[in-house]
C-alpha cells in the first residue's frame, strides 16, 4: 500500500504571520509530496517494506536493502519528519508547555528559557540542511540536531518535537535569518500535541 501525503490539520494561512502562506503551500504541497512520491518509487519492488507504518520503516532502517536505504532515509525520513512537523504546530499556538512535559523540561534544562536557547542553538549550529530536536533517549530528554532528513528514531531516540531548518522552511519570509525564523517558530508550537507525543513516548507507544 502506497504512502500518502497527509492533509494539513489547518489552513495554509493559519500560521501567519510567523510562517507565511506561500511557504506552507510549497513546503507541504510540493516538498512533502515529493518525499512521499520518491519513497513510493524507491519501494515499488518491496511490498513488505511498503506495508510498514512509516514510523516502523524508519526505526528499522537497517532492515532496508542497502541499495535503496539512502533513498528511504532521505524520502521516508522527509515524510515522517514533516508529518510530525505539521502536527506539532497550529494556529493559536505558542506559550509554554504544562504538566509532566513542563516539569521534565525544567528539571533537565534549568527552565523553559534555557530549553528554548539550547534548541535554537542546535538549529543555528546545524550547518546546511537538517533539523533540531527534543528527543527522549534512555528515559531522559535531550536536544540534538540531525542532517538532511535523518530521524532520531534511526538511532533509538524518540522524537518529541522537531523544527525544520532546511532553507525551504523559512527562506521566502526570513531569507538567511534562520535565527529570526527559530524565534518566531515558538509562536506556532502546539504544546498540547507535543505533550501528547511525550506521554506516548514515555509509555512506549510512539
Amino acid at each position: 500500500m502506497a504512502y500518502t501525503l497527509p492533509p494539513l490539520p489547518y489552513a495554509t494561512n493559519a500560521l501567519e504571520p510567523h510562517i507565511d502562506t506561500m511557504t506552507m503551500e510549497i513546503h507541504h504541497g510540493r516538498h512533502h509530496k515529493t518525499y512521499v512520491d520518491n519513497l513510493n518509487k524507491a519501494l515499488e519492488n518491496q511490498p513488505a517494506l511498503a506495508a510498514k507504518p512509516i514510523e516502523q520503516l524508519i526505526r528499522e532502517i537497517n532492515q532496508v536493502p542497502e541499495s535503496i536505504r539512502q533513498a528511504v532515509i532521505n524520502n521516508g525520513g522527509g515524510h515522517l519528519n514533516h508529518t510530525m512537523f505539521w502536527e506539532i504546530m497550529g494556529p493559536g499556538g505558542g506559550g509554554k508547555p504544562s504538566g509532566p512535559l513542563a516539569d521534565d523540561i525544567a528539571a533537565t534544562f534549568g527552565d523553559f528559557g534555557q530549553f528554548q536557547a539550547q534548541l535554537k542553538q542546535a538549529g543555528l549550529g546545524r550547518f546546511g540542511s537538517g533539523w533540531a530536536w527534543l528527543v527522549l533517549a534512555g528515559g531522559k530528554l535531550q536536544i540534538i540536531s540531525t542532517a538532511n532528513q535523518d530521524n532520531p528514531s534511526m538511532t533509538g531516540q524518540v522524537p518529541i518535537l522537531g523544527v525544520d531548518v532546511w532553507e525551504h522552511a523559512y527562506y521566502l519570509k526570513y531569507q538567511n535569518k534562520r535565527a529570526d525564523y527559530l524565534d518566531a517558530w515558538w509562536n506556532v508550537v502546539n504544546w498540547a500535541k507535543v505533550a501528547e507525543r511525550y506521554s506516548r513516548a514515555k509509555a512506549g507507544t510512539l
